[in-house]
């Protein structure tokens, strides 16, 4: 990546932490799961391998001039973006730098496979927030649907968990995706759900392949049966499969660019720019019409709904 590469983006619209400034800490679809409904396609690099692959002091800076940009602060500075953040080798210094330029809470999207890394752990210790994820209930299913890195293994990953949720002096909100006739089951849930009473996370989120996924067999659980089965974890899980409205502040202007910047990311829908860029839905729609007319992005229909994602082009 050279440094002129924009690591910053958003604040896009999170189901999860309303308006979230995102940080994007390796290169697109670098990750140690190839998980099967990623929204982001299949895992270009498949890896363990830990180092700085974004340079920390450029982004910190990014972050800095983004947010004087906003008139509104966003509700979240979130290190997410287009891979797995815990491979950042340098993770910790890039929360300090944030934790020092703004009062905004530090959210940490994982998928929680190196939780069990003691460096790691320790690269995340000054976060406020982690949300780690727990797709399946034993190691079989683990491995279908997460594809991970085969040098990973399912006892150490759940111990991982275990024992970072109980150490984190910040809150851990465990995400557990599920997939309709795979995952999606009472029988498979349930063995979800024990496993989430040993970590004793402050939160549980259930949620499901609403966007475009990797594999086209990864298919979303109904909202009516996915709140049946929330009711199987204690307490309940929150059902978080679709966003839900939150106050968009003002987002100091849009250009394609920001559009093109949400899309590399992740598919977005007319609601989610708007929401996202704090732009009015019909300017939403004139930036990703005039993008789709230049070919520098694509509409793709998802479960009766339209998604954006960057063409290749772009």
């Amino acid at each position: 990546m050279a440094e002129s590469t924009p690591y910053v983006y958003g604040p896009v619209p999170s189901r999860r932490l309303g308006r979230s400034l995102g940080v994007d800490l390796v290169p697109l679809k670098t990750c140690t799961y190839d998980c099967i409904y990623c929204q982001l396609g299949r895992t270009a690099d498949r890896t363990l391998r830990r180092r700085e692959y974004v340079p920390v002091e450029t982004a910190v800076a990014q972050v800095a001039s983004r947010l004087a940009a906003l008139e509104a602060p966003p509700d979240y500075v979130t290190l997410a973006g287009s891979g797995e953040p815990t491979l950042h080798t340098r993770l910790g210094d890039l929360v300090a730098g944030i934790k020092r330029r703004t009062d905004v809470p530090v959210a940490v999207l994982t998928n929680g496979s190196l939780l069990a890394d003691p460096a790691v752990a320790e690269a995340l210790a000054g976060a406020d927030l982690v949300v780690p994820s727990l797709d399946a209930g034993d190691a079989r299913l683990w491995r279908y649907v997460n594809r991970p890195h085969p040098d990973l293994a399912w006892d150490a990953m759940v111990a991982g968990l275990e024992t970072f949720t109980a150490q984190f002096a910040g809150r851990v909100w465990l995400e557990v995706l599920l997939v309709d006739g795979v995952t999606g089951l009472e029988a498979e849930v349930r063995k979800i759900a024990a496993l989430v009473s040993r970590i004793g996370p402050d939160r549980v989120h259930l949620n499901t392949a609403v966007r475009p996924p990797a594999e086209a067999f990864a298919q979303p659980v109904p909202r009516g049966r996915l709140e049946a089965l929330a009711m199987l974890f204690d307490p309940p899980a929150e059902v978080v499969a679709e966003f839900r409205e939150a106050p968009a502040g003002p987002g100091g202007g849009a250009t394609p660019e920001d559009v093109l910047a949400l899309l590399a990311r992740r598919p977005c829908s007319v609601k989610d720019v708007a929401d996202g860029l704090g732009v009015a839905p019909n300017e939403a729609v004139k930036l990703l019409d005039a993008l789709a007319a230049a070919g520098r992005a694509q509409a793709r229909v998802r479960n009766a709904g339209v998604f954006y994602v960057a063409s290749e082009k772009a």
